[in-house]
């Protein structure tokens, strides 16, 4: 006898594409029938978005599931999961749309899977609204990882908006469990560390800016440490367009990561990002396990 049909209302708390993901990732980890209605009805634009979409198609044919209504602009999708399987996976946003996001929807469900898998990811690596490729390889990979599990995340190519054209391959091997971690302390910061990031046809000094100005403002609140943020031009046969950023991140006695992040916008004066950010965001910058943004 099937399972009944668990009905997820898409637009409840903020509206967003994360309970899509959650939800989907749940049904197939757990094998239970899906729908999800009012997808996205918080965002200014409701419905599938080629990002959520793309990462819908990833998790139907990672366990030869059945999905209904999943297109451009659709608010409502039925997916009727079966056994996850391993092997060579692809999702492809198309966009500048979060290789992170499709990350976040597909991990949870071949970690469990028959076989090893390897994800191939595309679109954007450093995209607005959601985690960038910097904080999942730098925070996220070492305190998963406590979890009992290892994967690999081999960046490819960058890409930025408004083109995409980024890829990420992450692979990784099942496990039967997962291990539980203690991780309450807090503990006391000992080092600070990050980078600072143009790619494209923006200046190397754009990137020196960044980091000097991000270092001037820690300095304010912290000087009992040393802060090694670095500047870095991406090379240009592994980024696709232009883009700049910076991520910095705490480590801490108890072994947390505290990080934050931010992206430079064409309108941005680059010179001064670093400094807007902490100015302005220093309530983020210390944020553990997130990034401080809303996820589209």
């Amino acid at each position: 006898m099937a399972a009944p049909r668990v009905e997820v209302d898409g637009g409840i708390m903020e509206g967003g594409g994360q309970i899509l993901r959650v939800s989907t990732a749940l049904s197939c980890l757990l094998g239970l029938p899906l729908r999800v209605q009012k997808i996205r009805a918080g965002r200014s634009t409701p419905g599938l978005r080629p990002q959520h979409l793309s990462g819908l198609e990833m998790i139907r044919d990672l366990c030869d599931g059945q999905l209904e209504g999943a297109e451009i602009g659709s608010t409502e999708i039925m997916f009727t999961p079966e056994k996850i399987k391993g092997g060579i996976h692809t999702a492809d946003t198309k966009t500048a749309g979060s290789v992170c996001l499709l990350m976040q929807v597909s991990m949870p469900c071949v970690l469990f899977a028959a076989s090893p898998s390897e994800l191939r990811l595309k679109g954007g690596t450093n995209a607005e609204m959601a985690p960038q490729i910097d904080y999942t390889a730098m925070v996220f990979k070492p305190i998963v990882e406590k979890f009992g599990f290892t994967f690999n995340c081999d960046i490819k190519m960058r890409g930025y908006y408004p083109k995409g054209g980024g890829e990420v391959i992450v692979r990784m091997s099942p496990v039967k469990q997962l291990n539980p971690i203690n991780l309450t302390d807090r503990g006391s910061v000992t080092k600070i560390y990050g980078r600072a990031f143009v790619a494209g046809v923006l200046p190397f000094k754009v990137a020196k800016d960044m980091a000097a100005a991000a270092v001037r403002c820690i300095r304010k609140e912290i000087r009992d440490l040393y802060v090694n943020i670095q500047p870095v031009q991406e090379p240009k046969d592994q980024a696709f367009g232009n883009g700049n950023g910076i991520i910095i991140i705490a480590e801490t006695s108890t072994g947390c990561l505290f990080a934050g992040s931010s992206l430079g916008k064409r309108a941005d004066y680059f010179h001064g990002i670093s400094h807007w950010n902490f100015q302005n965001k220093n309530r983020t910058s210390y944020t553990p396990y997130t990034n401080g943004y809303t996820f589209c």
